[in-house]
């Protein structure tokens, strides 16, 4: 019976859709900011990605012009250089003879320094041989003044048989 005598009165119909409403509105109000920074975030994204390809395609760019000079810089790198003559302002020809002057006299003293470094890794053997020399030549120092004191005995026993 009291379910019977429960009726939609329209002020209660009115409160039901208010309260159905602001659900509504607190759901939005939840999804909202979540909605907002999903959009924040692929914009930044987005953002960047552009920047990246940006960079990426100016890099390509830059690439192609290479590859369009590939040919050209082959050769001039394989040409030979010292058959073109160079064009030197005319301030700095004195320079160039004094370089060309300091590059002569290098390349005159080129094999003794080629040879001084040649002979470093035996510099160890020398030293060992100049020590055996020198211990050789002390010895025969030694024995040289024995010999003179000898000769110089001798010489004074020979005077003390002429004299006598």
């Amino acid at each position: 019976t009291l379910d019977l005598t429960c009726r939609r009165t329209p002020c209660f119909a009115k409160f039901s859709e208010m309260e159905e409403m602001v659900n509504m509105e607190a759901e939005i109000n939840e999804v909202q900011p979540l909605l907002l920074s999903v959009t924040i975030d692929s914009t930044w994204q987005f953002y960047f990605i552009g920047k990246k390809c940006e960079i990426l395609q100016d890099m390509n760019r830059h690439l192609e012009a290479i590859l369009k000079e590939k040919r050209a810089l082959r050769k001039r790198l394989i040409k030979h250089r010292c058959q073109e003559s160079l064009p030197i302002e005319a301030t700095f020809h004195k320079y160039i003879v004094e370089l060309l002057a300091e590059a002569v006299t290098f390349i005159e003293k080129l094999e003794s320094h080629l040879q001084s470094v040649r002979s470093i890794p035996q510099i160890p053997h020398m030293m060992n041989n100049m020590d055996a020399t020198l211990s050789k030549t002390e010895v025969l120092v030694i024995e040289l003044e024995e010999l003179t004191e000898q000769i110089l005995k001798w010489e004074e026993l020979q005077k003390e048989v002429y004299s006598n």
